[in-house]
C-alpha cells in the first residue's frame, strides 16, 4: 500500500498515519498519527484524528504540553491518586505516585483536550495490566481519570 496520507510536521519530527499491518497484509489505517518511530521522544505522541487540517492544529496543543512535561505530568499523577483515595491523600502519597507512574503516552485531541497515558512501573498502585489515563480540558484543567485495560 502506497501512503498516501500527509506528514504533519512538528518539531520533535514528522506524524504519519498510524497503521497496522494483518497477517495476510491487509493494512488498516487509523484514524491517528504518530511520530515516526525512528524519532518518537518519550513519551510517544499522539493526534486523535483522521482529518491532516486537524491533525496540525492538534501539534500546536501539544505545544502547550511539551513546555512544561514535569508540570503536566506531576499534575496528572496527583489526579490519579486523589482519584483512587477516599480521603484526601497525603504529600507522600503523591510524590509516591509521581515517582511510580510513569508518562507513557500523549494523545491530543480535536477541541483542545490532552490524555496522558501512565504506566505503573512498580505495580502498588493498579493490577496488573490496568493503567491510568487523565484527560485535560482545553484550558489545563483536569476533565476526567479513567483506569483502563
Amino acid at each position: 500500500m502506497t501512503d498516501t496520507y500527509p506528514v504533519i510536521t512538528s518539531p520533535w519530527g514528522g506524524f504519519t498515519r498510524a497503521t497496522t499491518t494483518l497477517t495476510d497484509g491487509e493494512v488498516l489505517v487509523h484514524d491517528t498519527y504518530l511520530l515516526h518511530a525512528e524519532t518518537a521522544p518519550a513519551p510517544e505522541l499522539m493526534l486523535t484524528t483522521a482529518d491532516p487540517d486537524e491533525a496540525a492544529a492538534l501539534v500546536e496543543r501539544l505545544g502547550a504540553f511539551a513546555a512544561d512535561v514535569p508540570g503536566w505530568t506531576r499534575r496528572a499523577t496527583d489526579a490519579v491518586v486523589t482519584h483512587l483515595s477516599e480521603e484526601t491523600p497525603a504529600e507522600v502519597e503523591l510524590d509516591d505516585a509521581a515517582t511510580d507512574l510513569a508518562l507513557q503516552t500523549v494523545e491530543a485531541r480535536p477541541g483542545g483536550d490532552l490524555v496522558l497515558h501512565l504506566d505503573d512501573t512498580c505495580g502498588e498502585h493498579l493490577p496488573h495490566g490496568y493503567w491510568p489515563a487523565v484527560r485535560f480540558d482545553a484550558s489545563g484543567a483536569v476533565a476526567g481519570v479513567t483506569v483502563e485495560a
